[in-house]
């Protein structure tokens, strides 16, 4: 028995919100696997600490990292033909960027709608659609991230769940149309994870967490990086238009009465 499907080695990755939490974890992993990965934020100060660890370490994929708001139409073309012109294509694209905040379904303003609406779903549009002639280009993969917000429904986040529907949704039909062209679609869909975000405002650590727990409903942005992985490695090949939920131990109900 091989693991040798199971590397992306010699492939070219985009990795969007990639400056913090699961984007860099993922981009970290793709270049430890030989990958060369373009990550992206909207800030550059924000990501190119992450491209210069890549660089530093011994990984042996490389990384440039470009400054990238993917709801702009034109710095999404630009993310792309930056990707082309340094490492000569682009095989994976991971659309990871995203943004929420908390409040009531009655407070939320136009504004705020559309806002985390254009970044969680007009933004995964916009690079998808922009990087398909080159993910067309000899076959490649898209990994889009959701969250169980999108299939369960969220209190108090009724925009970014309805958001992240629509990216699962996209999933499904996108890997119809760009199955022909040799392009496998697929979706990320975790629960709770201990990102440095989650643990600024919960005080979760991630240090705090062991894999080997099996009764837990919290993850590390490593587990995630691990389904990426998968999900962009030839293991992978019969994996199309499908949504992977890492949420840990489902929540049910125990000793229902009947």
């Amino acid at each position: 028995m091989t693991v040798e499907q199971f590397h992306v080695d010699g492939e070219t990755a985009v990795v969007t919100g990639a400056s913090s939490g699961i984007g860099k974890r993922i981009a970290e992993r793709f270049a430890a696997d030989g990958v060369d990965v373009v990550v992206c934020s909207r800030d550059i100060d924000n990501v190119e600490p992450v491209a210069d660890g890549i660089e530093d370490s011994d990984r042996p994929g490389d990384a440039l990292a470009v400054e990238c708001d993917v709801t702009d139409r034109d710095a999404v073309e630009a993310l792309v033909e930056a990707t082309v012109e340094e490492f000569g294509g682009l095989d994976v694209l991971v659309n990871n960027a995203g943004a929420s905040f908390m409040a009531n379904f009655d407070d939320i303003s136009p504004n705020g709608w559309g806002t985390i609406v254009d970044i969680n779903l007009t933004g995964t549009y916009h690079c998808t659609q922009v990087a398909g002639e080159h993910l067309k280009d000899g076959g490649g993969s898209v990994v889009n991230l959701a969250s169980v917000a999108g299939e369960q429904g969220a209190p108090y986040m009724s925009h970014y769940a309805a958001a992240k529907a629509g990216v699962i949704n996209l999933t499904t039909t996108l890997a119809h149309e760009w199955a022909g062209d040799g392009v496998r679609v697929n979706c990320i869909s975790p629960g709770f994870v201990a990102t440095p975000g989650v643990e600024s405002q919960m005080g979760v650590s991630a240090d705090d967490i062991d894999r080997e727990e099996v009764e837990r409903r919290i993850g590390t942005s490593e587990e995630i990086a691990d389904v990426a992985q998968f999900l962009a490695s030839p293991a992978a090949s019969y994996v199309v238009g499908q949504t992977i939920t890492p949420a840990g131990l489902p929540d049910i109900m125990e000793n229902p009465d009947v």
